[in-house]
């Protein structure tokens, strides 16, 4: 393994559009476990192989809590949440796996493939309501991220927390709540919608009649076994509010758009749409949207990948070079929704106890977005050339923020 001749300074830019950074693919074949430096000027291991990101996500003795004084932040914004209680992503167990407990019922595949029959519908009621605007064909562009990708996830999430069916409109085009990750909660300024979620909390709590939704389960469960506040409550809605609508929003654009330069396999998904479920599959790891969220700061001594790593090092894990690891994937930087993998194979959604709870509830999303997307609107398409997209910036995580089509 030969290191780089200098230290390389981490989040690394993409140079092309929505592509992964260069050095991913350099530092996997010459030296995939480097040290980088961060915008603080610290240093910290970069891991580039899946299987070292596996073990590294695995191994009990890296810690995931924010506020260990070795965790990596990359951003000077990331410095404010070490002084804010965090939430259960950015815990280690017990804490972890306590709460994470309170919510799996919630997450499960079963669970998602129950709740398939309510995307389906939120999926169509965007499309009714897009077609319904613009018509069934136009030549003028609209923006697809404000009006539909941008809307889906959190409106899923709102029926899942049991939030009214006629708040639902306003709340789901609010900016924060579409732009945000689960390590964004902990941070989050969002005063209204937080005094929102409160008055909902109490709402449920005192409701004579439980119902059927996610804050319900909370309520007559672990708040009244004393084991939730109101505060925690509403703290655990707002995560599963904005945990995943960041990367489900960008999965739905960037798929579009992977679909558009593969035009031969969106055919396929066009004439076949129980192909949606491959299609999802190989997007997930094609364009992994979460690509700088697994971090960690080393409370042991330990070793991974032949490297000793001593305690109070920081860690991250570029799973975005994971999912495209030559040693695991034959043709990686190839989109092919025949590839044979697994779901478990795909690190964009983490690796270890702390892989993302809504996993399945995203893969169940997508699918339905994908299954019904090209059947309603089959002559769709984008309205400039890719390179026209207005994409996040180049040290984020890859998205897309404005994206002109027609149909």
């Amino acid at each position: 393994m030969h290191a780089p001749t200098e230290t390389l300074t981490f989040p690394f830019a993409r140079r092309e559009t929505f592509h992964p950074p260069p050095e991913n693919a350099e530092l996997r074949h010459k030296c995939p476990i480097v040290k980088v430096k961060l915008f603080d000027d610290s240093e910290s291991w970069l891991l580039t192989k899946r299987k070292d990101c596996c073990a590294a996500l695995a191994a009990p003795q890296l810690s995931a809590d924010r506020r260990h004084a070795a965790y990596p932040e990359i951003h000077e914004g990331g410095g404010k949440a070490k002084a804010q209680t965090p939430t259960f992503v950015n815990l280690d167990d017990p804490a972890h796996a306590e709460q994470r407990g309170m919510l799996e019922a919630w997450f499960t595949p079963q669970a998602a493939e129950k709740m398939r029959p309510m995307m389906r519908r939120v999926v169509e009621a965007n499309l009714d309501e897009l077609v319904g605007k613009h018509g069934e064909h136009t030549r003028e562009p609209v923006d697809f991220v404000q009006e539909f990708a941008g809307l889906v996830p959190p409106q899923v999430i709102y029926h899942l927390l049991g939030i009214p069916e006629e708040d639902i409109p306003a709340l789901s085009r609010d900016s924060e709540v579409r732009t945000s990750t689960a390590r964004d909660a902990a941070q989050s300024s969002n005063r209204n919608l937080q005094a929102y979620m409160e008055q909902f909390v109490k709402g449920r709590i005192e409701s004579p009649s439980p119902k059927d939704d996610l804050v319900s389960h909370l309520v007559a469960g672990p708040y009244k076994q004393g084991k939730l506040s109101l505060e925690e409550i509403v703290n655990l809605a707002f995560l599963v509010l904005v945990a995943g609508n960041a990367a489900l929003i960008n999965s739905i654009a960037l798929g579009v758009v992977t679909l558009h330069l593969h035009a031969g396999q969106r055919d396929e998904l066009k004439e076949d749409p129980k192909l949606a479920k491959d299609v999802v599959l190989e997007l997930t790891r094609y364009n992994t949207t979460s690509a700088l969220n697994s971090r960690r700061a080393v409370n042991e001594d330990v070793e991974i990948g032949g490297q000793s790593m001593r305690k109070g090092d920081k860690l991250i894990c570029s799973v975005q070079s994971a999912d495209r690891d030559e040693e695991h994937f034959a043709h990686p930087d190839r989109f092919d929704i025949h590839r044979r993998v697994e779901p478990k194979d795909v690190l964009g959604f983490g690796w270890g106890p702390h892989r993302c709870q809504g996993e399945w509830l995203s893969r169940v999303e997508l699918e339905e977005v994908f299954a019904v997307l090209y059947q309603r609107l089959p002559d769709l398409k984008l309205a400039v050339p890719v390179e026209s997209l207005e994409y996040t910036p180049a040290t984020q995580n890859m998205g897309v923020t404005a994206m002109p089509v027609v149909w």
